[in-house]
């Protein structure tokens, strides 16, 4: 019969007062947040880029560029371990792989054997025996190697995957608040950050692929008969300077090939000024191996002079004075505080595993983030009214339980998007909206249950227990193919569609708790106090 346990009354207080509790800084000014006490919540639902106001960037991770830097590095492992054999070959370099010819027929069968040893397997669960190339052998002393589709396929999975992390990294060192950096499809990737007005510098600061390598300049060889005759040195590059010296453009440099020390060895970077010069410089430090390294080649090249390259352009090639064992250092330069703080949070967040193409990128006003909001707010209220008005009218005094219900629903759905640090989006807005209307659709079936069992003959009592267990079943099934519904817009859509979704999502969960838990202690409240003879809906 009508009856719940005193444990479901006390949950069911605790979730009522909880949600309350939680969803309240919602509603007040943000002054008054300011003065709750430090245990009090005051966390808010975020707004999305569409309410607030803030920069869209779409980019592509340009995954043809990895593939072909992979090859490029297979093509030198095998380059050194066939010269350390003294095997003669040739390199034949097809768009989809690498081809190894061997000059010695009789040396074939060695060369086979190093190219399948620099030959590793996938590694996961999956993909046990899988190995990073498919090895043919077309014939005329050649080996053929091919990318296999299950490492291509986690090549690209691992790529994309650690440029969202670098690119959430870089957004973060902005001081941004509440980002949202998202996959959309297979290699591209949507960062809205909302606040930020200028999507040009956030564009800059995510296309850097910020590649930082310690290397020594070559000093045995002529640079300007590098420049003039186009001959560089096979173990060196010539690199331009990223910076002007006296107004006027450097003149490229001749940097040793060699990398010393990579990038990923700096543990801190950041941003001061030379108390000697009063210039704005570029400070740096290596984690624990990467200062050792630094050290010992500080005290190796005394008064030569060492680069410091940035995706390989040159930032500054100073001399080693003297060998510099703290592992930290500093980068002179044209720097001024906006780009010295700029290269700062580039280097502490890491270098992007592949280059980044923008493929979209707008700006959203305030302004119209502000009248959606005000147009938002009167379209759930009006929706709430008009449902209110229309149970009233409809059911009567079991109306006004099922509109307490649906009140109810709306704070509970705020307080759990707050509690999760939803994003609220103009979508998700109409997916509130959307919910209210919802909301009382299981009481709707309820009470016309109940109207139907007393037109049978049961008793008061009889017709509301009876109409209440009776309607359950198709409650959740209504509720679990809205459901259903609400986890494919969320998996496949993107942005807005899934603002749309955890609105939804989230609202029937909340919605069916209210419309039958809450709706159904009201319920019995009220026959306790009032002990009504007949039911009247």
């Amino acid at each position: 019969m009508l009856q719940v346990s005193r444990w479901v009354r006390i949950v069911v207080g605790l979730i009522l007062i909880f949600g309350i509790a939680i969803a309240l800084p919602n509603a007040l000014p943000e002054n008054i947040r300011n003065q709750l006490p430090s245990w009090a919540p005051k966390n808010t639902v975020s707004l999305g880029l569409d309410l607030q106001g803030g920069s869209y960037v779409l980019l592509e991770v340009q995954l043809d560029q990895v593939t072909k830097d992979q090859l490029d590095s297979t093509v030198g492992d095998i380059r050194r371990a066939l010269r350390k054999r003294h095997i003669a070959y040739e390199f034949k370099r097809p768009e989809d792989g690498v081809g190894v010819r061997v000059l010695n027929p009789a040396e074939y069968q060695d060369a086979l054997a190093v190219v399948k040893e620099l030959n590793p397997a996938v590694t996961g669960a999956a993909m046990i025996g899988t190995k990073q190339y498919d090895i043919t052998q077309p014939g005329d002393s050649t080996v053929f190697l091919k990318m296999s589709d299950a490492y291509r396929k986690q090549l690209r999975k691992d790529v994309v995957g650690r440029s969202i992390e670098v690119v959430r990294k870089r957004v973060d060192e902005l001081g941004t608040k509440e980002p949202s950096i998202e996959q959309q499809g297979d290699d591209r990737i949507v960062v809205q950050v909302p606040g930020l007005t200028d999507p040009s510098h956030l564009l800059t600061l995510l296309q850097t692929t910020a590649k930082m390598t310690f290397q020594m300049v070559d000093t045995t060889n002529d640079v300007m008969a590098a420049i003039q005759q186009h001959r560089i040195p096979p173990n060196s590059e010539l690199l331009e300077y990223t910076t002007e010296k006296g107004g006027q453009k450097q003149l490229p440099i001749l940097v040793e090939k060699r990398v010393l020390i990579a990038g990923d060895r700096l543990k801190t970077a950041g941003w001061s000024t030379n108390q000697q010069t009063g210039q704005v410089v570029v400070t740096f430090g290596f984690d624990s191996v990467g200062a050792k390294e630094f050290a010992e080649i500080t005290k190796e090249n005394v008064g030569k002079p060492f680069a410091i390259v940035l995706d390989k352009k040159v930032l500054t090639a100073p001399n080693i004075r003297e060998p510099i064992i703290g592992g930290s250092g500093q980068i002179e330069g044209n720097y001024t505080v906006q780009t010295a703080n700029d290269l700062a949070v580039l280097l502490r967040a890491g270098a992007l595993p592949a280059p980044l193409k923008p493929i979209d990128q707008r700006t959203v006003g305030p302004e119209l983030g502000k009248d959606s909001i005000e147009k938002g707010k009167i379209a759930t209220i009006a929706g709430l009214a008009l449902v209110a008005i229309f149970m009233v009218l409809r059911y009567g005094l079991f109306g006004l339980f099922a509109d307490i219900a649906m009140t109810t629903n709306l704070v509970l759905l705020m307080a759990v998007m707050t509690l999760f640090g939803s994003t609220l989006t103009l979508p998700g807005i109409a997916g509130i909206v959307l919910t209210l209307g919802m909301a009382v659709d299981a009481n709707v079936l309820i009470f016309e249950r109940m109207r139907e069992e007393s037109h049978n003959g049961r008793s008061m009592l009889g017709a509301i227990d009876t109409g209440e267990r009776r309607a359950i079943a198709t409650i959740i099934d209504a509720n679990m193919t809205h459901l259903i519904a609400a986890l494919i817009l969320f998996e496949l859509g993107s942005g807005p569609v899934r603002g749309f979704a955890v609105t939804l999502g989230v609202g029937i969960i909340t919605s069916f708790f209210t419309s039958v838990m809450i709706t159904r202690l009201i319920i019995i409240g009220w026959l306790n106090v009032r002990k009504p003879k007949k039911l009247i809906i």
